[in-house]
């Protein structure tokens, strides 16, 4: 089995390589990836930097050129459920473009012409994360992920984005790897640790809690390889 693991900074990649050890890099399409074999897995893990394009770019890359049949993504999201706090772990059901917009030909938010909303996670993915929770002794939510190419400091436009999309979280990439993945009929699975709240002191939340939230999330989805190995 091949799975590949994204990330789209730095410090939500360094807890799995800290954890994997040996791995051997490989430069490709001006990016870096890590390969290695975990309990008969061949893993590839991915620093996509941040963004829907660079997160499409990997995504393919992973698929195309190191041949992943299922991808995870490992990160850090801002909470728009009032019952997320910091390091809460969050698993996209469903994931959305917020910034998407062609309102003015009639089309509600997040769409384009023979495109979808909202796509859907993989289930298998997602229940073999319910057992994994549930063996950790873990709170794992399930929710809908807005992505979109901005980082979100307001309380207006989290509220907007809650309203428009009935968002959980808010991130910069896992749309773009949902809709590579669901375009190719890869599985796929996003996951969050919550680093911020999205508001005015975003930008310091996270930048206090981005390390440590992304090895929340680096750990668990250590342990759902350990499931599927």
């Amino acid at each position: 089995m091949k799975i590949a693991v994204m990330g789209a900074m730095v410090e939500e990649i360094t807890p799995l390589l800290e954890r994997f050890k040996e791995y051997e890099r490989v430069e490709f399409g001006g990016n870096r990836f890590y390969t290695l074999k975990y309990k008969g897995i061949d893993v590839t893990i991915a620093y996509s930097k941040i963004g829907k394009v660079n997160a499409a770019l990997t995504a393919s890359i992973l698929i195309n050129r190191f041949g992943a049949q299922k991808l995870l993504f490992s990160g850090v999201a801002g909470a728009v459920d009032e019952t997320l706090h910091i390091g809460d772990l969050i698993a996209a059901d469903y994931l959305v473009q917020h910034d998407l917009d062609i309102t003015v030909f009639g089309h509600p938010y997040g769409f384009v012409p023979e495109g979808k909303i909202f796509i859907k996670s993989d289930e298998q993915l997602l229940q073999i994360a319910d057992k994994t929770a549930s063996s950790l002794g873990l709170t794992l939510k399930r929710g809908i992920i807005a992505t979109g190419d901005q980082f979100i400091n307001s309380h207006e436009k989290k509220e907007w984005i809650k309203k428009t999309f009935n968002a959980n979280a808010i991130e910069m990439e896992g749309a773009g790897v949902a809709f590579v993945c669901d375009a190719l009929g890869i599985p796929f699975f996003i996951l969050r640790a919550i680093s911020d709240a999205a508001d005015a002191k975003a930008g310091f939340d996270f930048d206090e809690f981005l390390q440590s939230s992304s090895k929340i999330s680096a750990d668990f989805i250590i342990a759902m390889l350990e499931r599927m190995a």
